[in-house]
């Protein structure tokens, strides 16, 4: 039985990643006729193509699409077994890929990154913003930050710090129509929602004696990122179920309201998670260390208060 070509699959992931056999061969010290046979060599010990290549351009086939993901958590796998081979002194290098909820990642993952970057000049981030949970392992991320109330899963997670949601809206919405005193008030206010909600358009409140309350809010305004519901928050169009990462600033200075403070949503946490396994790279820990530092309880600025 012959050992797996681990260098080809190593090659055909960087091939991959970069879109082209001269990039891989410019980062793997090659020459791109070298990356080419190699890329020949995996091809023809598998008896299938993986990528098709014209004078102009490559595209991967069906075939390497699927198995790009595996070559790539091969390549993975190698670089963090070296990785941990090497003194803790090491300087991390390489690239880090981080996926992030839209809204917290463009107020504060960006934000901070430029100091991560100084500090780790060899080290690259691959930042990805989406609301949807993507698949980690599927989709090649090294880590990404959830949140969420997270169910048992495959993948490692460290709590950093909760997330509050408050029920806010301009002062001069609550003159107009009154502050709501109880949940079941907010069936006569104009509401803003937020598609990814898991309840839909119902919103869930438990009260300081722990009653629980649902309440089916008709929205006005209803989008997929919570950031799109400032703008009609401002205008006193209605009032809107925030995260306090996003609404802490615009309370703290008045510009937005919290009402039904007695009141709390369903409990939410900001989570680290990272696929399973061992060892990983030093640029992944050193990245992972830095996001906890930043964003652990009491640390960020919307958890002080």
């Amino acid at each position: 039985m012959s050992l797996p070509d681990l260098e080809a699959w190593a090659v055909f992931a960087k091939v991959v990643e970069l879109g082209s056999f001269s990039g891989a061969a410019a980062e793997l010290g090659m020459s791109a006729p070298t990356v080419s046979k190699i890329i020949g060599r995996l091809e023809a010990r598998l008896g299938e193509r993986l990528i098709h290549r014209t004078s102009r351009r490559l595209s991967v086939t069906e075939t390497g699409r699927v198995l790009a993901v595996r070559a790539a958590q091969i390549l993975a796998e190698g670089e963090a077994v070296e990785a941990e081979a090497q003194a803790k002194s090491a300087t991390p290098r390489g690239r880090v890929r981080l996926a992030a909820p839209m809204s917290f990642g463009l107020r504060h993952v960006a934000a901070i990154l430029p100091e991560f970057l100084n500090a780790y000049p060899a080290v690259t981030v691959d930042l990805h913003l989406d609301d949807r949970v993507v698949d980690l392992v599927a989709m090649g991320f090294d880590m990404a930050l959830r949140i969420a109330d997270l169910p048992d899963s495959g993948m490692v997670a460290r709590r950093l710090c909760p997330v509050r949601r408050w029920v806010v809206g301009t002062p001069a919405y609550f003159l107009r129509h009154g502050v709501p005193e109880h949940p079941r008030d907010l069936e006569k206010h104009a509401c803003l929602g937020y598609s990814y909600l898991a309840t839909g358009e119902t919103w869930r409140f438990t009260g300081p004696s722990g009653a629980e309350e649902t309440v089916a809010v008709a929205a006005r305004l209803k989008a997929n990122n919570a950031d799109a519901l400032d703008a009609a928050l401002a205008a006193g169009i209605g009032v809107a179920l925030q995260p306090d990462f996003i609404a802490w600033k615009a309370v703290e200075e008045g510009r937005l309201q919290a009402v039904l403070t007695d009141w709390s949503a369903p409990p939410l946490a900001l989570h680290l998670v990272m696929p399973a396994g061992e060892p990983r790279a030093i640029r992944t820990r050193v990245l992972a260390d830095f996001l906890i530092r930043h964003f652990a309880a009491g640390t960020a600025p919307w958890t002080s208060g």
